[in-house]
């Protein structure tokens, strides 16, 4: 039986306060990734994006509804999903290798396969050089390339993105996306990308998934069918600009509703 790869079925969250008062963070989402997809999901601040990923990850648990991944329920983490926060959460005692190794070592992997795959996603990322180097030696984009390799490096079904990039200065932002974008494209793994940039959530997805203001839901959901291999130079084509001026009308039109 075919199944899509995720399947978010019904999922609501509503947080409970100290006195009792219930904020409702997500209306019921009901939305299905595709193998291979590379969704983005843009909406207004505080519209409960980070919420629904975090839920994909197991890190919390729906209020209602369930999520479903290769046809099993998600009943909370494990490996067979990546995350990576725009925070930087790298192990602080642990060097840029070991800290890719991290995963592996904690699955059982053999030494061997852990260092043949930290040496594979550290030249990926652009890292070579600095495997001996802790975090605090790195610049923020190399400690996001460093996360990235991490969650790669453990081969997950897929790969879920908190703004990754939302901490770095423009240029590296820019840079990332490129190399974020050239993995994808040889790699093809299943991808879930929470942003609030337009431009970076057009450039990225194949597939833009816009968030109502809260509490969220999945309003609509916009296909990008620029080819592949893409560049920064695709965000100044007349195509581009037309579907960033459609893409902003609709968040525009629920921020508006937002106030």
């Amino acid at each position: 039986m075919h199944y899509p790869k995720l399947s978010i079925r019904q999922v609501e969250r509503v947080f409970r306060g100290p006195n009792g008062e219930q904020t409702q963070a997500l209306l019921p989402v009901d939305y299905q990734v595709n193998e291979n997809d590379f969704i983005t999901i843009l909406g207004p601040s505080g519209c409960g994006k980070s919420t629904l990923l975090r839920i994909v990850a197991g890190l919390d648990t729906p209020t209602k509804g369930e999520v479903w991944l290769d046809g099993e329920r998600v009943e909370g983490p494990g490996a067979d999903r990546g995350m990576v926060f725009q925070s930087y959460t790298l192990f602080p005692w642990l060097t840029v290798e070991q800290n890719i190794r991290f995963g592996l070592q904690e699955r059982g992997i053999s030494k061997a396969e852990q260092k043949a795959r930290s040496d594979y996603f550290i030249h990926k990322v652009g890292l070579r050089g600095f495997e001996q180097h802790f975090p605090r030696q790195l610049s923020g984009g190399m400690q996001q390339r460093t996360a990235i390799a991490r969650a790669l490096a453990n081969d997950p079904k897929v790969l879920l993105m908190d703004e990754p990039f939302g901490a770095l200065d423009n240029q590296t932002r820019v840079m990332m996306q490129e190399l974020l974008l050239s993995i994808w494209e040889a790699s093809r793994k299943t991808v879930l990308f929470v942003t609030h940039d337009i431009d970076e959530a057009i450039f990225m997805a194949n597939k833009v998934a816009i968030f109502s203001a809260r509490p969220g839901r999945i309003k609509t959901e916009v296909p990008v069918d620029f080819p592949h291999p893409r560049d920064y130079r695709l965000k100044t084509s007349p195509e581009f600009m037309a579907l960033k001026a459609r893409v902003t009308e609709e968040i525009r039109a629920e921020t508006m509703l937002a106030h």
